[in-house]
């Protein structure tokens, strides 16, 4: 229940804690333990060089004649802290059961002395360290010890001052998760507000890209993509729904029109004949438009249904143009090939073939048709991210009046009642073209002609772009 309830800022800012806490005790404890550790290897120095002295005092000195078990105790104005000096003979037996005794060391540092001929000790206060040395050819210790004042003192200041700075270096890490998780949600955050603005009514919102965040910005632009097909989508589904009961109504009120009146009285066979080849036409235009629907509802949708290629667009141009001179001879198309690349990968996107060949296919053939069949050129060219083609035409042209109307299902220009047709070419075009990432822009003047652009983006201009972030 807890983990529904909290948010992933929140895991954030928790887990940011746990890893400051972690490194503030870790660095703290590292510096605690090695200034004890400097400490006790400084003073263990200073009493190293205490017993050094006190040897070289020993031996320079005319006699040196101390009896086995006895202790000289040499006090040397506390050089060190509550410094004792000792020098005494080594038992002939090796028992120091007195000498530890009578000092209070253990009797296994004398033994670790005389096996190393140094060695070092230390109980709760005092440490010592010893050294061992002949003189006369007789055996002799020297031991030197002191009370370190640093780590009795100065260590336990150290050691509430670590603590104290680390409690405020937790909360202070607290302050810093917060603001940090806080500040790395924000745009998320916003992202998610923007989203929810988002209705079928607005479609046309877009998500702003964020300065300087790379993988929010690949998130906003995969949504912005996703909001173009919705959009054309619901586009496509809102002019069906305002078209499709007019279009369809108009071929079935003849049909029902015509068998109403081949029903209400009786009819020669040829009159007979007549009605049936209406009805039938007319059931025609009425099947070819139920297609066209289908077709413009298929291409409103994010085509996953469709097989998605490696498409070579000079190859699929040359297909299309062939199959438009198959369909009809008249048709006059001239393909400008002087923009093309020197290199072939930016003539190839990732597409449906089909839907692309169909797409071109429309464009081209409305040009020759509201041309009169006139010479339409075609141009391909290719930057390094994307791919154009041109269909331009001498045609009738658009009224500048209808320009916005163009991409309605069904709609016709006031100019083409001479022209067969359903109006679903250009409309079909853009969607397919969108579907694509691709963008149809149309320019024309009436009695002029009408230019067509269709620009897609190339796989090498999408490798360059993933190759350069």
């Amino acid at each position: 229940m807890f983990n529904r309830v909290i948010t992933n800022q929140t895991k954030t800012m928790i887990l940011l804690m746990a890893v400051f806490t972690t490194v503030i005790l870790i660095f703290g404890g590292s510096v605690y333990f090695s200034i004890v550790n400097f400490s006790h290897q400084r003073f263990y120095e200073l009493l190293k060089i205490r017993t050094t002295t006190i040897v070289q005092i020993e031996k320079n000195k005319d006699l040196l004649d101390l009896p086995e078990n006895y202790v000289l105790n040499s006090n040397n104005d506390e050089e060190l802290p509550m410094e004792r000096d000792y020098v005494f003979a080594v038992p002939s037996d090796s028992n120091f059961t007195d000498i530890s005794n009578k000092i209070h060391i253990p009797s296994s540092f004398f033994k670790n002395i005389l096996r190393k001929g140094e060695a070092n000790f230390n109980d709760s206060e005092f440490y010592y360290i010893g050294q061992s040395f002949k003189h006369r050819n007789k055996d002799y210790i020297a031991i030197a010890s002191a009370k370190n004042h640093y780590v009795v003192h100065y260590l336990g200041f150290l050691k509430r001052t670590l603590i104290t700075c680390m409690i405020l270096s937790i909360f202070f890490s607290m302050i810093f998760s917060f603001y940090l998780s806080k500040t790395l949600f924000k745009p998320i955050l916003k992202i998610t507000g923007k989203v929810k603005e988002i209705s079928s009514e607005n479609l046309h919102l877009r998500l702003e890209p964020q300065p300087g965040n790379k993988e929010l910005n690949e998130l906003v632009e995969t949504f912005n993509t996703m909001l173009t097909r919705i959009e054309t989508s619901f586009e496509t589904q809102n002019h069906l729904i305002g078209n499709v009961s007019h279009e369809l109504r108009t071929p079935l009120t003849s049909i029902m029109g015509e068998a109403d009146v081949a029903l209400s009285i009786n009819r020669t066979a040829e009159e007979y004949k007549e009605t049936l080849g209406i009805i039938l036409d007319e059931a025609e235009k009425l099947d070819k438009k139920i297609k066209a629907l289908l077709l413009i509802a298929q291409t409103g949708f994010d085509g996953k249904i469709q097989k998605i290629d490696r498409v070579r667009m000079d190859q699929l141009l040359w297909d299309v143009i062939e199959t438009l001179r198959k369909i009809d001879s008249r048709n006059n198309i001239y393909l400008d090939i002087s923009m093309l690349p020197d290199n072939p990968k930016k003539l190839k996107v990732q597409g449906n073939e089909q839907l692309l060949h169909l797409a071109v296919a429309n464009i081209i053939s409305n040009g020759c048709k509201y041309s009169d069949f006139q010479k339409v050129k075609v141009s391909l060219g290719a930057t390094d991210t994307d791919l154009y083609i041109i269909v331009k035409d001498i045609g009738i042209g658009i009224p500048e009046s209808e320009m916005n109307k163009i991409y309605d299902p069904f709609f016709r220009a006031s100019n083409t009642q001479n022209y067969e047709g359903y109006g679903i070419g250009l409309p079909l075009a853009r969607n397919i073209v969108r579907m694509h990432n691709g963008e149809l822009l149309v320019s024309s003047q009436e009695n002029e002609g009408t230019t067509v652009q269709m620009r897609f983006p190339t796989i090498y201009g999408l490798l360059m772009q993933q190759e350069n972030s």
